[in-house]
């Protein structure tokens, strides 16, 4: 799919939890809804463990290559929470504590500076040059740096983050989206589907099969910013 402004992006998710199955990713899925409303085209939704090499590498390739790299979780006060020292190796600068982190942090707590132990502490390291993303709910703060944005891994406060710096982003037309059911199976229209997503080579076709108690029937999925070209597509799926 074709975007007028060619802005993209990728989500970098990172966690163990999320490899093993113990927790859903619900981050890529908000963040993939949110952006397609900007016009801004996910590419890419990867998932990374809490290994250094592993995020480095990923960041390295992402932020290239794409207009925008969101990450998600890794910057909590844990041992494993690397995310901050992985972003600071990507981009070869130090990772410093950063005064105005630590105060954002010490207004969560009852007994401000005083209950900034050394784990939360580890919160309020920043790779040089980055500016901070508001956490209006823990406190704890993301960060920016180049093109990369750094959220927290819980949903809520992920949400929260990414809702702070959506509309900063450099966006165009919205990307519609409109689903088509056709009661007949893949095989059976995969040959029309075909001629028709060759005609319309700039509009993004999925075709998504499904059995409901033995009912075959498959959903096709049409995505553009132009609604009058949606309209034309959805119009020759629909004779199907």
């Amino acid at each position: 799919m074709k975007i007028k402004n060619g802005t993209s992006a990728a989500i970098l998710i990172i966690g163990n939890e999320i490899l093993s199955g113990r927790t859903k990713d619900l981050n890529g899925n908000y963040l993939a809804v949110e952006l397609l409303k900007l016009g801004i085209n996910v590419r890419q939704i990867r998932i990374v463990p809490d290994e250094k090499k592993e995020i480095v590498g990923a960041l390295n390739a992402l932020k290239i290559k794409y207009t925008y790299v969101f990450t998600s979780g890794g910057i909590g006060p844990t041992h494993d929470d690397i995310t901050a020292d992985s972003v600071a190796e990507a981009f070869s600068v130090p990772l410093l504590l950063n005064e105005k982190a630590r105060e954002m942090l010490a207004s969560h707590y009852a007994n401000g500076k005083d209950d900034l132990n050394e784990a939360r502490l580890r919160m309020a390291r920043i790779p040089e040059g980055a500016t901070l993303i508001d956490n209006p709910i823990s406190k704890a703060p993301g960060f920016q740096i180049g093109n990369v944005f750094v959220l927290a891994g819980v949903p809520r406060i992920f949400q929260a983050m990414a809702d702070s710096i959506l509309t900063n982003l450099d966006s165009g037309d919205p990307i519609i989206s409109r689903t088509i059911t056709i009661s007949k199976p893949e095989g059976t229209i995969a040959e029309k589907l075909a001629e028709i997503a060759s005609s319309f080579p700039e509009v993004s076709i999925g075709s998504y099969p499904f059995n409901i108690n033995g009912d075959l029937g498959t959903n096709l999925v049409v995505m553009h910013e132009d609604t009058a070209l949606i309209r034309k597509v959805v119009a020759q799926l629909s004779k199907m």
